[in-house]
């Protein structure tokens, strides 16, 4: 609310009608006027001459119905990572804290004693959480069934998701990078590996490791070690990859400084099908199993019975893996979902947004601000604005998975993405929040809990050429720090 709106038309304003409007905004506690900052959130402003149109901030008290704080509320912004806040929300409520995705085991063949003379088909049903711990346990639950020996080859199913062809590159040019994994029905270990890079004890070579290893994973390490200081890219080490149609082989080189110690690199370096394959292949032989196949694609009907089913862990303990470490291929698992499960398979980008813009309808919260590309805010053309994540908040704070839902976030000064921000004085371990950046993109929102022990929920979002180099987080840890003293 503007403060002109309570001052009558153009003239002179009786004393006592200006006396009862200064009564009723200082009474109020609120500040509603566009420029009103606190003083120190103005300072930064000034400082790093952000512009007014640049920033969103919305403060309001969980119980209250209007905010204590309001700029640039209804401007549509970019939230980065923050838009996972409502994909979570929704999958919470539509699905349930304990939903559980299947990962289905076929044999294709014959079984003899504890050969299967044939082919194993897993078919994949989106899973966002089958890591390499849960995949090894699968493993292990399989040979337990009895079958020691595939004499066939592996065949997998993903058909459960529709999502056109996934440039890994598309986003940033980096496609190496874990956090451009694009989804798949039967995604293993978020298809990322571990590469360490660790100096021997003499000092005088260096090796790399993979973690999981895997047969069709190659590495070719030119590494030497060198004497100079820990800085620069990735310490030096260049690393390049050449996918096969096997599996990859990645090459390292340059000057190692010794003095860095162990150094690890999590990259995405196999397809989704050769890196479920290359960690199916590792661990059955591991557990005593004999497979010396090859991998390829099927499609399971549905009138076949299942060997085996793999359950996942429930999602009321998967939405912590998505905010708290801001997983991006496990929320558009999420979103795709939700499709799935509300208008039936395949699930597709279009079934998943419509399924968000459903349940926000039936729950009366405006949506003219949001534009929703995957649910992971991974994405140049989201958008939101301060006033519908601050309903979104509210519809989380009230909902009866509540629990579930705010311990998902980061703690402040303590784990997560919030691990080494507001990690000084009372501040740390009072904040439940969901951090966002993305390039000119800095945003933070999710619960404060109060020194005086009111809880509030905050929104900060700024879209700027210089957000994400410091003044975003600069102005996002003041503002929680204020809200923290109210």
């Amino acid at each position: 609310m503007l403060l002109r709106n309570r001052f009558p038309s153009p003239g002179i304003i009786p004393m006592r009608q200006l006396l009862l409007l200064l009564t009723l905004l200082l009474s109020s506690g609120a500040v509603t006027a566009q420029d009103a900052l606190p003083a120190r959130i103005q300072r930064i402003v000034n400082g790093y001459k952000l512009p007014a149109s640049s920033y969103s901030i919305v403060v309001q008290d969980v119980t209250a119905d209007t905010p204590l704080l309001a700029v640039n509320a209804d401007v549509p912004r970019n939230p980065a990572s923050v838009i996972k806040l409502l994909t979570t929300i929704t999958g919470l409520e539509v699905l349930g804290p304990a939903y559980t995705w299947r990962t289905e085991i076929f044999v294709d063949g014959k079984l003899n004693g504890d050969v299967l003379e044939g082919n194993l088909v897993i078919r994949g049903r989106g899973d966002p959480y089958l890591t390499t711990d849960q995949f090894w346990r699968m493993v292990k639950a399989l040979r337990l069934r009895g079958i020691r020996v595939i004499t066939g080859d592996l065949l997998l199913d993903d058909t459960y998701f529709d999502v056109p062809p996934h440039d890994a590159n598309a986003f940033d040019g980096q496609g190496d990078r874990a956090y451009n994994v694009g989804p798949d029905a039967l995604l293993v270990n978020f298809q990322a590996t571990n590469f360490y890079v660790m100096p021997a004890a003499d000092g005088k070579s260096i090796a790399v490791k993979s973690d999981p290893e895997m047969p069709n994973l190659h590495i070719k390490n030119r590494l030497t070690a060198g004497n100079g200081s820990c800085s620069g890219y990735q310490r030096g080490v260049s690393m390049h990859n050449v996918t096969t149609d096997e599996g990859a082989d990645v090459t390292f080189s340059g000057s190692y400084p010794t003095r860095c110690g162990d150094y690890a690199m999590l990259r995405s370096v196999l397809t989704a099908d050769n890196y479920a394959y290359g960690m199916f292949a590792q661990l059955w032989r591991e557990s005593g199993g004999e497979f010396t196949g090859t991998v390829g694609r099927t499609i399971v009907t549905d009138d076949k019975r299942p060997y085996m089913v793999w359950t996942s862990p429930p999602l009321g303990d998967q939405v912590r893996s998505i905010n708290k470490f801001s997983n991006n291929v496990m929320t558009r698992h999420l979103m795709l979902t939700l499709g799935a499960e509300t208008f039936g398979p395949p699930a597709t980008l279009e079934k998943g947004r419509q399924a968000i813009d459903d349940f926000l309808a039936a729950r009366n919260i405006d949506t003219s601000s949001l534009t929703l590309i995957n649910g992971s805010g991974l994405s140049r053309d989201t958008r939101i604005s301060a006033a519908m994540l601050r309903d979104v908040l509210l519809l989380g704070w009230r909902s009866p998975f509540m629990s579930e839902y705010v311990s998902s976030l980061s703690i402040s000064g303590m784990d997560g993405t919030m691990r080494r921000r507001l990690r000084d004085g009372d501040t740390a371990g009072r904040m439940h929040l969901k951090t966002g950046t993305l390039d000119e993109v800095s945003a933070i929102a999710g619960y404060v809990h109060a020194a005086t022990g009111r809880h509030f929920l905050v929104v900060v979002m700024v879209n700027h050429p210089s957000a994400n180099r410091g003044p975003g987080q600069e102005l996002g840890n003041a503002l929680m720090q204020w809200v923290y003293r109210q």
